[in-house]
Protein backbone atom coordinates (compact mmCIF):
# COMPACT_ATOMS: atom_id res chain seq x y z
CA UNK A 1 0.00 0.00 0.00
CA UNK A 2 1.24 3.48 -0.84
CA UNK A 3 0.11 6.92 0.30
CA UNK A 4 1.02 9.68 -2.15
CA UNK A 5 1.26 13.38 -1.30
CA UNK A 6 2.08 16.40 -3.44
CA UNK A 7 2.27 19.29 -0.95
CA UNK A 8 3.87 19.93 2.43
CA UNK A 9 0.47 19.86 4.13
CA UNK A 10 -0.31 16.65 2.30
CA UNK A 11 2.94 15.10 3.51
CA UNK A 12 2.03 15.77 7.13
CA UNK A 13 -1.29 14.01 6.62
CA UNK A 14 0.42 11.17 4.72
CA UNK A 15 2.74 10.55 7.64
CA UNK A 16 -0.20 10.51 10.01
CA UNK A 17 -2.07 8.09 7.75
CA UNK A 18 1.01 5.87 7.59
CA UNK A 19 1.04 5.59 11.37
CA UNK A 20 -2.69 4.85 11.50
CA UNK A 21 -2.54 2.20 8.76
CA UNK A 22 0.41 0.59 10.49
CA UNK A 23 -1.77 0.26 13.60
CA UNK A 24 -4.16 -1.81 11.47
CA UNK A 25 -1.30 -4.19 10.65
CA UNK A 26 -0.95 -3.15 7.01
CA UNK A 27 2.42 -2.34 5.38
CA UNK A 28 2.46 1.16 3.88
CA UNK A 29 4.95 3.43 2.14
CA UNK A 30 4.79 7.22 1.89
CA UNK A 31 5.69 8.69 -1.51
CA UNK A 32 6.05 12.47 -1.48
CA UNK A 33 6.17 14.15 -4.90
CA UNK A 34 7.26 10.93 -6.62
CA UNK A 35 9.07 11.49 -9.90
CA UNK A 36 8.26 10.82 -12.63
CA UNK A 37 4.82 11.03 -11.06
CA UNK A 38 2.79 9.36 -13.78
CA UNK A 39 5.17 6.43 -14.17
CA UNK A 40 5.54 5.76 -10.44
CA UNK A 41 1.79 5.90 -9.84
CA UNK A 42 0.83 3.81 -12.84
CA UNK A 43 3.46 1.16 -12.04
CA UNK A 44 2.17 0.85 -8.47
CA UNK A 45 -1.41 0.61 -9.74
CA UNK A 46 -0.55 -2.07 -12.31
CA UNK A 47 1.29 -4.00 -9.59
CA UNK A 48 -1.98 -4.15 -7.62
CA UNK A 49 -0.90 -1.78 -4.84
CA UNK A 50 -3.75 -0.08 -2.93
CA UNK A 51 -3.19 3.66 -3.33
CA UNK A 52 -4.14 6.55 -1.06
CA UNK A 53 -3.81 9.97 -2.68
CA UNK A 54 -3.79 13.33 -0.91
CA UNK A 55 -4.63 15.64 -3.77
CA UNK A 56 -7.43 16.59 -6.15
CA UNK A 57 -9.47 13.74 -7.60
CA UNK A 58 -8.91 15.16 -11.07
CA UNK A 59 -5.17 14.56 -10.81
CA UNK A 60 -5.77 10.95 -9.81
CA UNK A 61 -8.26 10.26 -12.58
CA UNK A 62 -6.13 11.82 -15.30
CA UNK A 63 -3.07 9.89 -14.11
CA UNK A 64 -4.77 6.51 -13.86
CA UNK A 65 -7.23 6.77 -16.75
CA UNK A 66 -5.16 4.80 -19.27
CA UNK A 67 -4.37 1.93 -16.87
CA UNK A 68 -7.79 1.44 -15.25
CA UNK A 69 -9.15 -1.97 -16.21
CA UNK A 70 -12.20 -3.10 -14.22
CA UNK A 71 -13.50 -3.33 -10.67
CA UNK A 72 -12.60 -7.01 -10.45
CA UNK A 73 -8.88 -6.51 -10.99
CA UNK A 74 -8.04 -2.89 -10.17
CA UNK A 75 -6.61 -2.18 -6.69
CA UNK A 76 -8.32 0.08 -4.17
CA UNK A 77 -7.81 3.81 -4.72
CA UNK A 78 -8.69 6.42 -2.09
CA UNK A 79 -8.49 10.22 -2.26
CA UNK A 80 -8.28 12.66 0.68
CA UNK A 81 -8.11 16.43 0.91
CA UNK A 82 -5.08 18.05 2.55
CA UNK A 83 -6.96 18.74 5.78
CA UNK A 84 -8.03 15.12 6.11
CA UNK A 85 -11.70 16.07 6.39
CA UNK A 86 -12.99 13.78 3.64
CA UNK A 87 -12.11 10.23 2.62
CA UNK A 88 -13.33 9.10 -0.82
CA UNK A 89 -13.11 5.50 -2.03
CA UNK A 90 -12.59 6.33 -5.70
CA UNK A 91 -11.97 2.95 -7.37
CA UNK A 92 -12.72 -0.68 -6.53
CA UNK A 93 -15.07 0.11 -3.68
CA UNK A 94 -16.45 -3.40 -3.36
CA UNK A 95 -14.14 -6.02 -4.80
CA UNK A 96 -10.95 -4.06 -4.20
CA UNK A 97 -11.82 -3.19 -0.60
CA UNK A 98 -11.69 0.58 -1.04
CA UNK A 99 -14.94 1.11 0.87
CA UNK A 100 -13.78 -0.92 3.85
CA UNK A 101 -10.36 0.74 3.92
CA UNK A 102 -11.94 4.19 3.58
CA UNK A 103 -14.35 3.48 6.45
CA UNK A 104 -11.49 2.38 8.70
CA UNK A 105 -9.39 5.40 7.78
CA UNK A 106 -12.28 7.85 8.18
CA UNK A 107 -12.93 6.48 11.66
CA UNK A 108 -9.27 6.83 12.63
CA UNK A 109 -9.08 10.38 11.29
CA UNK A 110 -12.56 11.41 12.51
CA UNK A 111 -13.17 12.40 8.88
CA UNK A 112 -16.26 12.31 6.66
CA UNK A 113 -16.62 9.14 4.64
CA UNK A 114 -17.86 10.00 1.16
CA UNK A 115 -19.33 6.83 -0.34
CA UNK A 116 -20.57 7.20 -3.90
CA UNK A 117 -21.16 3.53 -4.70
CA UNK A 118 -24.43 1.71 -4.13
CA UNK A 119 -23.23 -1.04 -1.86
CA UNK A 120 -24.31 -3.41 0.85
CA UNK A 121 -21.10 -3.23 2.82
CA UNK A 122 -21.61 0.11 4.52
CA UNK A 123 -24.87 0.56 6.39
CA UNK A 124 -26.07 4.11 7.12
CA UNK A 125 -27.04 5.07 10.66
CA UNK A 126 -29.66 7.82 10.92
CA UNK A 127 -30.54 9.77 14.05
CA UNK A 128 -32.88 12.68 14.73
CA UNK A 129 -31.73 15.62 16.80
CA UNK A 130 -34.60 17.60 18.31
CA UNK A 131 -35.08 20.72 20.36
CA UNK A 132 -38.38 22.13 21.55
CA UNK A 133 -40.21 24.52 23.80
CA UNK A 134 -40.94 23.25 27.30
CA UNK A 135 -44.07 21.06 27.46
CA UNK A 136 -44.21 20.64 23.69
CA UNK A 137 -46.76 17.99 22.75
CA UNK A 138 -45.88 14.61 21.29
CA UNK A 139 -48.21 15.31 18.37
CA UNK A 140 -46.38 18.52 17.42
CA UNK A 141 -43.02 16.76 17.67
CA UNK A 142 -44.17 13.80 15.59
CA UNK A 143 -45.50 16.07 12.88
CA UNK A 144 -42.17 17.89 12.60
CA UNK A 145 -40.17 14.66 12.72
CA UNK A 146 -42.31 13.09 10.00
CA UNK A 147 -41.89 16.13 7.76
CA UNK A 148 -38.14 16.23 8.38
CA UNK A 149 -37.68 12.56 7.56
CA UNK A 150 -39.65 13.03 4.34
CA UNK A 151 -37.38 15.91 3.33
CA UNK A 152 -34.34 13.75 4.13
CA UNK A 153 -35.86 10.94 2.03
CA UNK A 154 -35.79 8.41 4.86
CA UNK A 155 -38.50 6.57 6.76
CA UNK A 156 -39.22 6.98 10.46
CA UNK A 157 -38.42 3.28 10.79
CA UNK A 158 -34.84 3.95 9.66
CA UNK A 159 -34.05 6.14 12.67
CA UNK A 160 -31.88 4.60 15.36
CA UNK A 161 -32.38 7.27 18.05
CA UNK A 162 -33.91 10.61 19.00
CA UNK A 163 -31.46 12.94 20.68
CA UNK A 164 -31.41 16.30 22.43
CA UNK A 165 -29.54 18.37 25.01
CA UNK A 166 -29.32 17.14 28.61
CA UNK A 167 -31.63 19.86 29.94
CA UNK A 168 -34.36 18.12 27.94
CA UNK A 169 -33.88 14.71 29.53
CA UNK A 170 -37.21 15.08 31.34
CA UNK A 171 -39.15 16.55 28.40
CA UNK A 172 -42.38 14.54 28.42
CA UNK A 173 -43.19 15.04 24.74
CA UNK A 174 -39.78 13.87 23.54
CA UNK A 175 -39.84 10.88 25.86
CA UNK A 176 -43.32 9.92 24.70
CA UNK A 177 -42.34 10.31 21.04
CA UNK A 178 -39.35 8.02 21.47
CA UNK A 179 -41.48 5.45 23.28
CA UNK A 180 -44.15 5.54 20.59
CA UNK A 181 -41.52 4.95 17.90
CA UNK A 182 -39.69 2.38 20.03
CA UNK A 183 -36.47 4.39 19.83
CA UNK A 184 -33.91 5.29 22.50
CA UNK A 185 -34.09 8.89 23.70
CA UNK A 186 -30.56 10.12 24.44
CA UNK A 187 -29.35 13.46 25.73
CA UNK A 188 -25.90 15.01 25.59
CA UNK A 189 -24.07 17.64 27.59
CA UNK A 190 -23.16 21.09 26.30
CA UNK A 191 -19.53 19.97 26.09
CA UNK A 192 -20.42 17.01 23.89
CA UNK A 193 -22.69 19.08 21.66
CA UNK A 194 -20.15 21.88 21.27
CA UNK A 195 -17.61 19.37 19.94
CA UNK A 196 -19.40 19.48 16.56
CA UNK A 197 -19.80 23.26 16.27
CA UNK A 198 -17.72 23.40 13.10
CA UNK A 199 -20.20 21.12 11.32
CA UNK A 200 -23.35 23.12 12.06
CA UNK A 201 -25.19 24.51 9.06
CA UNK A 202 -27.34 27.00 10.97
CA UNK A 203 -25.54 28.13 14.14
CA UNK A 204 -27.58 30.51 16.28
CA UNK A 205 -26.23 33.07 18.72
CA UNK A 206 -29.67 33.27 20.31
CA UNK A 207 -29.68 29.54 21.03
CA UNK A 208 -26.16 29.81 22.43
CA UNK A 209 -27.18 32.63 24.75
CA UNK A 210 -30.17 30.56 25.88
CA UNK A 211 -28.77 27.06 26.38
CA UNK A 212 -25.01 27.29 25.82
CA UNK A 213 -24.71 25.61 22.40
CA UNK A 214 -25.09 27.05 18.91
CA UNK A 215 -27.78 24.60 17.89
CA UNK A 216 -29.57 21.80 19.72
CA UNK A 217 -31.12 19.86 16.83
CA UNK A 218 -28.11 19.84 14.52
CA UNK A 219 -25.60 19.23 17.31
CA UNK A 220 -27.63 16.39 18.80
CA UNK A 221 -28.12 14.80 15.38
CA UNK A 222 -24.38 14.84 14.70
CA UNK A 223 -23.32 13.61 18.10
CA UNK A 224 -25.90 10.85 18.35
CA UNK A 225 -24.99 9.52 14.90
CA UNK A 226 -21.36 9.30 15.99
CA UNK A 227 -22.10 7.78 19.40
CA UNK A 228 -23.24 4.28 18.50
CA UNK A 229 -23.57 3.14 22.10
CA UNK A 230 -24.61 6.60 23.34
CA UNK A 231 -21.47 6.81 25.49
CA UNK A 232 -18.33 6.67 23.37
CA UNK A 233 -17.81 8.51 20.10
CA UNK A 234 -16.73 5.91 17.57
CA UNK A 235 -17.52 7.06 14.01
CA UNK A 236 -17.52 10.31 12.03
CA UNK A 237 -20.94 11.76 11.29
CA UNK A 238 -22.52 14.32 9.02
CA UNK A 239 -25.75 16.24 8.66
CA UNK A 240 -28.01 14.53 6.18
CA UNK A 241 -30.51 17.35 6.66
CA UNK A 242 -29.97 20.57 8.57
CA UNK A 243 -32.33 22.17 11.05
CA UNK A 244 -36.03 22.24 10.22
CA UNK A 245 -38.37 24.42 12.27
CA UNK A 246 -41.97 24.44 13.42
CA UNK A 247 -43.53 26.98 15.75
CA UNK A 248 -42.52 24.96 18.79
CA UNK A 249 -39.62 22.67 17.83
CA UNK A 250 -36.56 22.03 15.68
CA UNK A 251 -35.31 18.84 14.06
CA UNK A 252 -32.26 17.71 12.07
CA UNK A 253 -31.07 14.35 10.73
CA UNK A 254 -27.56 13.01 11.31
CA UNK A 255 -25.91 10.18 9.45
CA UNK A 256 -22.89 7.94 9.92
CA UNK A 257 -21.90 4.52 8.57
CA UNK A 258 -21.05 1.16 10.05
CA UNK A 259 -20.09 -2.19 8.57
CA UNK A 260 -23.11 -4.16 7.42
CA UNK A 261 -22.54 -7.64 8.80
CA UNK A 262 -25.78 -9.10 7.51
Amino acid sequence: MKVISLTDAGLLLAQRISDLIAELGMPIEVLHKPSPFKTVVQDAFKAGEPLIFICATGIVLRTLAEVISDKHSDPAVLVLDEQGQFVIPLLSGHQGGANELAAQLAEKLAAHLVVTTANGYLKPIYTAGMGCERHCSEQDLLQLLTTTCALAKIELSQLSAIASIDIKDDEVGLIALANTLNLPFVCYSRTQLRSVEAQLQQPSQYVFNTVGVYGVAESAALVSAAYRDQHTASVPSELLLGKQKSKVATCAIGRSYCANKS
